[in-house]
């Protein structure tokens, strides 16, 4: 591997382990807050308790997800020098903003886990929507430095330099608006379809009792409702942000469809290899007209292909098994969510173990699509770092001796991540929600409150 490519693989390493965290940190607070919603609407037990006990996991996936996000940032720096000394003049501004919103996330989480027994319901919601609130303003300030490398704007680059810095311009760029909606609600849908794959898990097994089913059952519901409701939303906005790309990134709107000649009523390629010497997709199902609609609302709408570009400045080719597999992922989801609530709501069967096995499924379905959705969001900008202004060997570190960090990094991450899966079942075999559901609640002046701390 070239150093190029090393310093991509380290830096795309650190990310993939990272953003697993960052998204359940989005996700799961924000179904704390329906959780406390609920609770305080309803009166229902079991709400406070998926709220604490939610709150307990988010905790601990918290203390994961801070220190590998400050990897990220240090490893973006002595990775990509090049990279680092335009974005440090031009979109700065996000990355310090992030730190205030951390802060507002971390007071309010505080406040929250060691005093929730102690607030009237009006401060309980107040804080836990704080809590959400700061995780959503992080992941949106960071996803701002992605999107203005996909769409630069506020700056000129002249002979190498810097200059015409325009802040504002840089921060709201192009794609601002359809790349962080796309990242807020794959994340919180993510969060809903951890819920519900550990509730269709719990709900698997023989032993529990009718109490603890009608809390995994609830905590379900609950999950699935959210869930289903973000999945229908991040499809949507993918219509949005195919249209983004169909104005500013042609040429991975091209890639992700393995459209080579540009033309109007161009079909939508699903499934299949996108083969370069054959130009076309094969063994895809084609739609007929649908990518020129997607991209313009228009079924004879001119959509470009790669054969506009060079071939050095294409993106990969496999990026339209990467689209792909997401937007499958995403209507499974669509499908599980609504084909579960009909069957139970509406036809007033109770689920079956093997529609509870696949529900079990959808929490890693869901993080695979977040997964695939970065990649192939960061690697179709490629050959680029900054689209169309900085090439990515040119922002890419000097320094040969990249291999041992990479060894040393993967495997750091491979420890990491089996400690947080160990420390996960420990605590909540240590304190099952058995015993949350037969302690007694603390009385206040109105309602009965469980003591988080």
């Amino acid at each position: 591997m070239t150093t190029v490519e090393l310093a991509r693989a380290l830096f795309g390493t650190s990310m993939a382990f990272h953003i697993i965290f960052a998204t359940l940190g989005v996700g799961l607070p924000f179904m704390v807050v329906f959780a406390e919603l609920l609770y305080h609407l309803r009166k229902e037990k079991h709400y406070a308790i998926m709220a604490k006990r939610w709150t307990k996991g988010f905790a601990i996936i918290l203390g994961v997800a801070i220190p590998s996000g400050t990897i990220v940032g240090v490893m973006l720096s002595l990775l990509f020098p090049g990279f680092m000394a335009i974005v440090g003049q031009v979109i700065a501004v996000p990355f310090q903003v992030e730190i205030w919103a951390f802060l507002l996330e971390a007071l309010f989480m505080s406040i929250y886990v060691y005093a929730a027994d102690r607030l009237s319901p009006l401060l309980r919601m107040v804080s836990v929507f704080f809590v959400a609130l700061g995780a959503s303003a992080s992941a949106v300030l960071i996803t701002d430095a992605h999107a203005w490398m996909n769409t630069p704007k506020g700056f000129d680059l002249v002979n190498g330099e810097v200059t015409n810095v325009d802040p504002i311009a840089a921060i709201f760029s192009p794609s601002l608006l359809t790349t962080s909606l796309h990242v807020l609600f794959s994340a919180y849908m993510t969060g809903a379809f951890i819920i519900v794959s550990l509730a269709a898990a719990k709900l698997l097994r023989r032993s529990l009792s009718q109490e603890e089913r009608n809390y995994h059952t609830r905590s379900l519901v609950l999950g699935l409702v959210i869930g289903g409701g973000l999945s229908l939303l991040t499809a949507l906005n993918g219509h949005a942000t195919a249209q983004m790309l169909h104005n500013y990134q042609p040429e991975k709107l091209a890639a992700a469809e393995g459209l080579f000649k540009t033309m109007d009523h161009a079909p939508l390629a699903v499934f299949g290899v996108a083969d370069p010497v054959a130009q076309e997709v094969r063994g895809g199902i084609e739609i007929p007209w649908l990518l020129s609609f997607l991209a313009g609302n228009r079924f004879d709408t001119v959509v470009k292909g790669l054969n506009e570009y060079p071939e050095e400045l294409r993106p990969p080719l496999y990026i339209h098994t990467l689209f792909n597999l997401m937007v499958v992922i995403g209507m499974l989801l669509i499908v599980f969510s609504a084909g579960t609530l009909l069957w139970r709501y509406l036809f007033k069967r109770s689920l079956s173990r093997w529609m509870l096995f696949a529900l079990s499924a959808s929490g890693a379905l869901s993080i695979i699509g977040v997964e695939t959705g970065w990649i192939f969001s960061c690697t179709g900008r490629q050959p680029w770092t900054i689209y169309h202004i900085q090439l990515t060997k040119d922002a890419a570190t000097q320094n040969e001796n990249l291999g041992f960090l990479f060894v040393t990094f993967v495997s750091i991450y491979v420890v990491l991540l089996f400690v947080t899966m160990f420390v996960l079942r420990f605590y909540f075999k240590r304190h099952p929600v058995a015993k949350d559901l037969t302690d007694t609640f603390s009385s206040t002046d109105e309602e009965r409150v469980p003591n988080y701390a």
